[in-house]
């Protein structure tokens, strides 16, 4: 998907693509319902129509016959009502699954409608973005100042039962589902952390997020925080770029910190603020060969302004693009702990009846060839956030890049 509003691409008959986040096998979504979240997706988006080639060695049908054999048993015997829109949606979930790729998900009608409006910006939830590691939904980052948060929720909690059911082999969507809910209401987690089990009992709330804010700080470093990748994000980082440098901005900290992805164009985007016209941001193979690379627009309102771009364990797909454009690109250096590792591509496809498909197409490289999937992007300076600094509400790691920064 090409300049990919969500909601304006799925309205379109091509085919978009998203990028997601995850460890081995996270998701991109960036789940709105239980935070940002949709990891995982949470999402990135790419080319329409560049990878639709079938499958080596798959046959252009499968046999339905043995999917309608035990249908005609189900209605010859089942003791209760059968819902036939639940049947399909069944089937078609339980087709996507064996597949064997958690990136590769199917959503229902109702689904997608949630996953639209998830990319908004604005839902009820509890401000966590998930994803998934085997057969474990994980939390990949709370949203600050969001319940989730404030709860104690942290990167990499593995969630272990949501309101006392097993988490254990569900997909992104459905444990969303489950956690998201109106304001007001409580949902209850049990996660482990370091082996140890932690119980929380989280109030949701309405969360309304732009995805960039930002301001100028002392010694004339401005500061960018982009929370997600969304339909608002070029737009206003373009914004904030012409403000900070309005008000005579000599250096940047690029904040990517806890930002699970979002829309691959944006990535792109914000990534050529710094960049000249024509420099590589990122490459998309698949079968190990490249099928499309992306260049920056030439809008390059930062272009020699000193920068840090700060990444965490947090940072996932869209935002390990923008970090490793510009680490490559030798653009800016990044300062913090290593990013989340995501490195696939998704596409999104309208189905009939309202339902969705994403599929795994592609991985995605840094300009400098690097696949970060599972791997993710060291910082070029490493500096940790312990649990005391956060009981002192210390930010040591915005304080060391404004320290880098004003150092002359």
């Amino acid at each position: 998907m090409r300049k990919p509003s969500l909601p304006k691409a799925l309205q379109t008959k091509k085919a978009k693509t998203i990028l997601k986040t995850g460890f081995n096998v996270a998701v991109l979504l960036i789940v709105f319902g239980v935070g940002i979240g949709v990891g995982q997706g949470k999402i990135v988006f790419g080319p329409d129509a560049v990878y639709r080639r079938s499958v080596s060695n798959s046959p252009e049908k499968i046999d339905t016959a043995g999917v309608q054999e035990v249908y005609k048993m189900l209605r010859q015997s089942f003791d209760g009502n059968l819902d036939t829109n639940q049947l399909e949606d069944g089937m078609k979930e339980g087709l996507v699954k064996a597949a064997g790729d958690p990136y590769t998900e199917f959503l229902n009608a109702n689904d997608s409608k949630q996953f639209n409006e998830q990319l908004s910006g604005s839902f009820e939830g509890i401000g966590a973005e998930l994803s998934k590691d085997g057969n474990n939904i994980v939390i990949v980052s709370p949203i600050a100042g969001y319940p989730a948060e404030k709860a104690g929720l942290k990167p990499k909690d593995i969630l272990v039962q949501i309101n006392g059911e097993d988490a254990t082999d569900l997909t992104v969507t459905e444990a969303v589902n489950k956690i998201r809910g109106p304001k007001g209401t409580t949902v209850k987690l049990k996660v482990a952390r370091d082996g140890q089990p932690l119980d929380f009992t989280i109030t949701r709330e309405t969360i309304t997020l732009p995805s960039v804010e930002y301001k100028m700080e002392a010694g004339g470093v401005g500061v960018i925080t982009i929370s997600r990748f969304g339909e608002d994000t070029v737009e206003l980082a373009t914004k904030a770029a012409t403000d900070l440098k309005a008000q005579g901005a000599k250096s940047i900290v690029l904040d990517l910190r806890g930002n699970p992805g979002g829309l691959l164009e944006s990535a792109v985007d914000v990534s050529s603020l710094w960049l000249d016209k024509g420099a590589t941001v990122l490459q998309e193979k698949r079968d190990n060969t490249v099928i499309r690379t992306y260049y920056a627009d030439g809008n390059n309102i930062l272009k020699g302004v000193p920068t840090v771009v700060l990444i965490d364990d947090g940072s996932a797909s869209a935002s390990e693009i923008t970090a490793g454009a510009l680490k490559d690109n030798k653009a800016a250096t990044l300062m913090g702990v290593k990013s989340y590792g995501k490195g696939s591509v998704q596409e999104i496809r309208k189905l009939m009846g309202g339902g969705t498909l994403k599929v795994t197409v592609a991985r995605w490289f840094t300009p400098g060839g690097r696949n970060i999937d599972k791997q993710g992007i060291e910082p070029d300076t490493k500096v940790e956030i312990t649990d005391e600094n956060i009981k002192a509400k210390q930010d040591t790691q915005k304080d060391a890049a404004l320290n880098k920064l004003r150092t002359p």
